[in-house]
């Protein structure tokens, strides 16, 4: 026997599993490829039929929206078309405000832009992407209109029924596309990591009543992680809705699931207070009804939920019990309404876990945990004026230079200067490698543009062209690898083939379209450069700073808030908070939810005039910044509580978890100290 032949059955085997193990890596991006070339390749089959005078935008739009999860791509069709409707009504509205005017309708342009930027930082997800969506479609139209110089033609009307006409129809094809090829998994993604956050969350929090005692580990970085967790639910949720109409109609429920997250680490972290003796933790333990402590896995090992609405119901009758509960001291009754306050969240996410996984569901109490705030103008402010400054250097150019691709430069600049601007510090890197990826775009379009396709006469030999560049380019954007190049990759290589029913081969027109892309890429770059968003330790201080002046408000003149407003005010704040910021600032943010919310309780149960006197002198100390001296009123006015017995406890508990807040985060109370 051959010495190769001695070698196969050792080696042969293993180098199988190892193509086997490849190839079921590699599939699910190359499929995804296949889509994304099918989708682009129908969009411009039926421009081409239809005869539109610019087909690549309806391949562009196509393009844009396959994204490798279903429910990703359907919602960010629908929001597409929605920026695309906003923004060609812009572009009309723009160009009847100012037909003769040049200067002001240039300058209304980049204020429209700076307005989309802001929004778009307001916004979160597809919402977000539709606000620059908004603005990059009106200057399109308007660069389509505009000659050497600027000055509206009086095209805009029909230009932009037209872009409008090409736009919905590439969203359509991917639609069609995706939905006949992909079955989709983000509600099935999203319930299994649902339930492993449930499972996680609450298993951790009966172990640690378990546990509780002198001994018991410091379950912070635990929770903090979790929350992490529980925050990163946002998009997924997006996702599925746009998988399901089911789920996009009762969305309130699934946004309450995530307040109910953070619900439940809330009560958790209050609670972790109190578990220094196995006296008041064990009657509390032992009102978790039996099926949920067999549901809660310990954290890490494979949850056990098979009935989320029946567990959610028990969730909430043992919350109701806990309500009740004939505590003794106020130390037991801190404890057991800590313990309901976290059922009660754990409740909220199961019955999201029940929509998800097929049943009705309850309807969700209120909306002010999850309805709409702004917890933070001031970068909104920063990426507006950044934009607007951005279009106006690109404008500015363009008239000085008499560029005539000038108009196309200001579409290249207010790409990157309002759909990057969100990402605070990462913008600049975002903005570079949306630059790299447009290299590759353009090299691709010339590949394909000068060297194959003049070869090639039929539509069948023409989508496989393209998908010689769209296959391997879909498999990087689903691998997950440095996603902003891939953005580029994918956007800019249909504008820059300008396929159209007889292919134009202008090498002279590519180069200039080329030189007014990197042009205005690189206004923006250097805008953010010259005007950087605010960092993000500048944007956590400024969080905690807000929320610190809202507390101090909410101290100052307790009547004017609801608990509902302020819940909703400090979730906003805490799922602005940038992921890299440290993990204390979300901490922070959360004992000021907290504080906030004890200091209204108490406020509602304190009704004796006198006591309410001691009660205003304490909360003056909190809207003053003097923790000592409020721990100090409110230690008076327990004493005088005492008199009233069990009456009492609920407003005792209040002033012992308000008393412990102060004492242990004097520095942030009195002072904002974030450390």
């Amino acid at each position: 026997m051959t010495g190769w032949q001695q070698s196969l059955p050792r080696s042969g085997a293993p180098s199988w599993r190892a193509l086997a193990g490849a190839f079921h890596a590699g599939a699910p991006p190359l499929l995804f490829g296949l889509r994304l070339a099918a989708s682009v390749c129908l969009a411009l089959y039926l421009a081409f039929w239809l005869e539109l005078d610019a087909p690549g935008w309806a391949g562009t739009s196509a393009a844009m929206v396959c994204q490798p999860q279903l429910g990703a791509s359907l919602r960010k069709g629908w929001f597409r078309m929605l920026g695309t409707i906003v923004g060609a009504v812009v572009a009309v509205a723009i160009t009847a405000a100012f037909p003769q005017d040049r200067t002001g309708f240039l300058i209304l342009l980049a204020l429209w832009g700076g307005a989309c930027a802001l929004a778009a930082t307001l916004l979160r997800n597809f919402a977000a992407y539709a606000a620059g969506l908004a603005a990059l479609t009106t200057a399109v139209i308007v660069s389509d209109q505009l000659g050497a110089t600027g000055g509206p033609n009086g095209d805009a009307f029909m230009l932009a029924v037209t872009r409008m006409t090409e736009v919905c129809l590439g969203i359509a094809s991917a639609g069609v596309i995706l939905a006949a090829t992909d079955l989709g998994a983000a509600r099935r993604g999203l319930a299994t990591t649902v339930a492993g956050l449930i499972a996680d969350i609450g298993g951790g929090f009966a172990e640690a009543l378990g546990r509780a005692g002198a001994d018991l580990p410091d379950s912070r970085p635990v929770r903090r992680e979790f929350m992490r967790r529980v925050i990163a639910l946002d998009p997924a949720i997006d996702q599925a809705i746009g998988e399901s109409a089911a789920l996009r109609n009762r969305s309130l429920t699934l946004q309450a699931m995530l307040a109910g997250g953070v619900t439940a680490l809330g009560g958790w972290r209050a609670a972790a207070l109190r578990l220094v003796g196995q006296a008041e933790a064990a009657p509390i333990l032992a009102a978790f009804p039996p099926a949920l402590r067999t549901a809660f896995a310990s954290p890490g090992q494979q949850p056990r939920l098979h009935d989320p609405a029946r567990l959610d119901a028990e969730a909430r009758a043992a919350a109701r019990a806990l309500a009740d509960y004939p505590a003794r001291s106020p130390s037991e009754r801190l404890l057991a309404d800590q313990t309901a306050k976290t059922l009660g969240g754990l409740a909220d996410m199961l019955n999201g876990l029940a929509l998800l996984e097929g049943a009705r569901g309850r309807a969700p109490l209120g909306r002010g945990a999850w309805r709409f705030q702004v917890p933070d103008w001031h970068p909104a402010l920063v990426n507006a004026g950044r934009a607007i400054l951005t279009i106006l250097a690109a404008q500015l150019l363009w008239i000085v230079t008499a560029w005539p691709q000038g108009a196309v430069a200001i579409i290249w600049a207010a790409v990157p200067a309002i759909l990057f601007a969100p990402r605070a510090d990462q913008a600049f890197a975002g903005a570079v490698d949306y630059m790299l990826g447009n290299v590759v775009a353009v090299t691709g379009a010339a590949v394909v543009g000068f060297m194959l396709l003049p070869a090639l006469s039929s539509f069948p030999a023409f989508g496989l062209a393209l998908a010689v560049y769209l296959v391997p380019v879909g498999a990087v954007l689903a691998s997950g690898w440095r996603p902003s190049v891939a953005m580029g990759m994918v956007a800019s290589f249909v504008p820059f083939l300008s396929p159209t029913n007889a292919m134009a081969y202008n090498i002279a027109g590519f180069l200039n379209n080329a030189v007014a892309l990197f042009v205005g890429c690189g206004i923006a770059m250097l805008a953010f450069r010259l005007w950087p968003p605010p960092p993000v330790a500048h944007q956590a201080a400024r969080l905690l700073g807000l929320s610190l002046r809202d507390l101090r408000a909410l101290a100052a003149a307790p009547q004017r808030w609801t608990a509902s407003a302020w819940t909703a005010r400090l979730y906003a704040r805490i799922a602005a908070l940038p992921d890299q910021a440290a993990p204390l600032g979300r901490a922070r943010l959360l004992v000021a939810h907290d504080l906030g919310e004890q200091i209204l309780r108490l406020h509602g149960e304190i009704l004796d005039a006198g006591r309410c006197a001691s009660l205003g002198t304490a909360l003056a100390a909190i809207a003053g910044g003097r923790s000592a001296a409020a721990v100090a009123c409110l230690a008076e006015l327990d004493r005088a509580l005492v008199a009233d017995g069990p009456a009492a406890l609920q407003a005792r508990a209040a002033i012992l978890a308000i008393s412990e807040a102060l004492t242990d985060h004097a520095a942030y109370i009195d002072d904002g100290a974030v450390s």
